[in-house]
């Protein structure tokens, strides 16, 4: 049974008391909200255990998110904008972004709350009556696994923040911004207590759940950063490579043999997935915590299609998705990263290239492909196809389609990323998805692995480990060909875009390698100009700052982020 742990809230600011909801499964268990709780409710029994429940909730305004994305994978070197949408300033770096955005505010506002909720937990847990000792162990673990998260969201985007280690009970302008080295070590504490206490094993029984593997994980990622940062340690990455190799090794977790089967939406629980932020198809579990407005689930399928609607032969249907146009791929993406096609079949089963026919007709003109003046299409005939090279005229006056070629793609026309596609939606307009979030996958794991072992001076095993990701990502009778025999930072930096392309991942890696100035000026014209040293945080929300209390001078005590 798959248990959606995290699909109402309960936030707890002190004496103040808001939504929740029990636990639920996705097919079988009927949710229900109630409300008028008041603060003692989660130390009972049921309270505690929905207490729990809703402290993951906050996973899901961050993963499978437009503004979790905006923060993510906007302003790198391999995601430029789309011909539609808001928040560009994350992509160009002007002054769009600023201490007033409300994705800023929010996402700040909605980590705090998840900590805070952790903390009651925490605190509260020795008197709770009713909960047996082994259950309490575990939930409290569960509890460090989410407040590092979220602290570790924080760190990687703003730097050091208010580190608050107890529940929150009455308002406060009592604030300060911890050392990047306090963050660290409160971060590191949590988790290696949780990894002590949480199951071992790949999944918990209530899948979606975190588990001693997703700890890992996630504690691999935080020595990862730290080792590049002015808190380092000269063991930074040999803990972090240790790490990886118990996840790998110790769970049963297996890479699948195709990477498309990764994505498929019928197969979201798979030996690959780590930890998962789960979502669902009813429409009041995907309420956000802080609005109670609808949050459109997991809506990624948004954002990555192309203006394909529009075309001759085309109209827009649930399976081709309704086309944000948000992100659109990079020339440095598709062409250095994905440039391999013949062995590795990442190009191919990342990227939309091929649309048929759901509006079948004569045309009395192509849209974009000047080597046709007519076409006609019947229903299921290709009427689209994106060959990712150059194609002469007389090339593609030979097909009865019109062919997109590198030279015509443009903020509305361009390959489009499929991973997230749900083709689950009830219409064609509906934008909320139910599919999972994949937070953590082996893929992932095998690639830090690599990446830790080239830091730690084990060169061997990083080629291992690589070697791992790029044979399953070979196509038959090309494996061998996709295997390498030395691992470098570069070389990783590559596999990571081609592995994870759109996974919510690429800014933070960035960010902690200490090459997104750099990269974003070789790779992101758009933003070249603009970015600057500081921009490797982003700005603290104004009104974190206006809530501060102030010092003898009249300003803030909580510092903002130097260039903001």
């Amino acid at each position: 049974m798959k248990l959606n742990h995290i699909s109402k809230s309960l936030k707890i600011f002190g004496l103040a008391t808001l939504l929740l909801a029990s636990q639920s499964c996705k097919d079988v268990l009927k949710e229900e909200v109630v409300s008028g709780i008041g603060n003692d409710y989660i130390n009972t029994t049921k309270g505690f255990n929905d207490a729990l429940n809703a402290a993951y909730s906050t996973l899901r305004y961050y993963y499978g998110t437009q503004q979790g994305l905006t923060m993510t994978e906007y302003g790198t070197d391999i995601y430029a904008t789309g011909a539609d949408g808001g928040y560009k300033g994350f992509h160009f770096y002007d002054g769009q972004l600023n201490p007033t955005v409300d994705y800023l505010i929010n996402t700040w506002d909605e980590l705090y709350r998840g900590i805070n909720t952790c903390n009651a937990i925490i605190g509260r847990a020795p008197n709770v009556a009713g909960v047996a000792d082994a259950t309490k162990k575990i939930r409290v673990a569960e509890a460090k696994f989410l407040r590092a998260h979220y602290y570790y969201l924080l760190l990687m985007q703003w730097g050091g923040v208010d580190l608050r280690l107890t529940e929150t009970l009455v308002p406060t302008k009592d604030t300060k911004r911890a050392s990047e080295a306090e963050m660290y070590a409160a971060i590191i504490k949590d988790l290696n207590e949780a990894i002590t206490d949480l199951e071992a094993k790949a999944q918990s029984t209530d899948y979606g759940r975190a588990t001693k593997p997703a700890a890992e994980t996630l504690l691999a990622k935080v020595y990862l950063a730290k080792a590049y940062s002015t808190s380092k340690a000269s063991d930074d990455f040999s803990k972090a490579a240790a790490l990886c190799k118990s996840v790998t090794t110790n769970y049963g977790y297996k890479l699948l043999d195709d990477f498309a089967s990764v994505f498929d939406e019928n197969n979201q629980l798979n030996s690959e997935v780590v930890f998962a932020v789960q979502y669902t198809s009813d429409p009041l579990t995907n309420l956000t915590n802080n609005t109670g407005s609808v949050n459109g689930g997991n809506n990624l399928h948004l954002f990555f299609g192309m203006q394909y609607d529009v075309q001759p032969g085309m109209k827009r249907d649930v399976f081709y998705g309704r086309p944000f146009k948000r992100l659109r791929p990079t020339a440095y993406l598709l062409n250095t990263v994905f440039a391999d096609r013949v062995n590795d079949s990442r190009y191919k089963k990342t990227f939309r290239d091929t649309w048929l026919s759901n509006n079948p007709g004569s045309y009395n003109s192509a849209a974009f492909d000047d080597s046709k003046t007519r076409v006609t299409f019947a229903a299921g005939d290709t009427a689209i196809f994106i060959p990712g090279v150059e194609w002469t005229k007389a090339q593609r006056a030979a097909k009865k389609y019109q062919v997109l070629v590198p030279s015509q793609y443009n903020e509305a026309l361009f390959p489009t990323l499929t991973k997230f596609f749900d083709t689950k939606r009830p219409d064609l307009t509906y934008e909320a998805g139910s599919r999972d979030y994949f937070v953590f996958r082996l893929a992932d794991v095998y690639l830090m692995l690599a990446e830790a072992s080239v830091g730690a001076g084990a060169t061997a095993d990083a080629v291992t480990a690589i070697n791992a990701v790029r044979y399953r990502a070979g196509w038959p009778g090309k494996k061998d060909n996709m295997l390498v025999t030395t691992a470098t930072l570069d070389l990783i930096m590559e596999e990571r875009a081609r592995e994870l392309a759109g996974e919510q991942s690429r800014w933070i890696d960035l960010k902690r390698w200490g090459k997104l100035v750099e990269r974003v000026k070789l790779y992101n014209p758009q933003a070249a100009v603009n970015i600057k040293d500081f921009h490797v945080l982003r700005p603290i929300p104004q009104t974190q700052i206006d809530r501060s209390a102030k010092g003898s001078d009249g300003k803030s005590v909580f510092a903002q982020n130097t260039g903001y």
